[in-house]
């Protein structure tokens, strides 16, 4: 694979990769930053990526483990850069239409689980990567990947059945 052939490659990946750095940082601004820092990284490191893999995954681990890195270096500074929930403008929600409430407020929901429930339940569900391939990538086993979903499911379906009950 030749330079601009990753480039192109890594190009076309670019909304999925961003969905996924929303999904770890909870913030429009700091997934922006963690996807140019991790387009960054690939380009420079392009030739440590292995062609029999897909891409896909390659990026997505480059992301997590910048993301990672990022958590870490936050908690030095005691928590600089965060935004309190409800300052943050991507959980405000609009009166419409129905559809859109509800959209948003199972994206709240989901942005409450925990990160290691959060993330397999998005890369099965959001990006169609099947169990074996999120338990390549975040690096855990397949069963825990199952459990993680499940028990991620299920608290989604309690969060929103007790949101129906206060609305009825």
């Amino acid at each position: 694979m030749t330079f601009d052939q990753f480039k192109s490659e890594m190009i076309a990946l670019l909304p999925r990769l961003r969905r996924f750095a929303l999904s770890l940082t909870q913030s429009g601004p700091d997934a922006d930053d963690l996807l140019q820092d991790a387009c960054a990284t690939a380009l420079q490191k392009w030739e440590q990526y292995d062609p029999a893999q897909p891409l896909d995954r390659w990026m997505f681990r480059v992301l997590r483990n910048l993301w990672i890195s990022e958590i870490r270096k936050r908690r030095v500074r005691l928590g600089a850069g965060q935004v309190a929930a409800e300052e943050a403008t991507e959980l405000r929600v609009e009166d419409t239409a129905t559809d859109t409430i509800a959209a948003k407020q199972v994206r709240g929901h989901v942005e409450d689980l925990p990160e290691n429930l959060s993330q397999p339940l998005l890369l099965v569900c959001a990006e169609g990567y099947s169990y074996r391939e999120v338990s390549e990538l975040l690096g855990i086993p397949i069963g825990t990947v199952m459990s993680r979903i499940h028990r991620a499911r299920t608290t989604l379906v309690s969060g929103l059945s007790a949101l129906e009950g206060v609305a009825e």
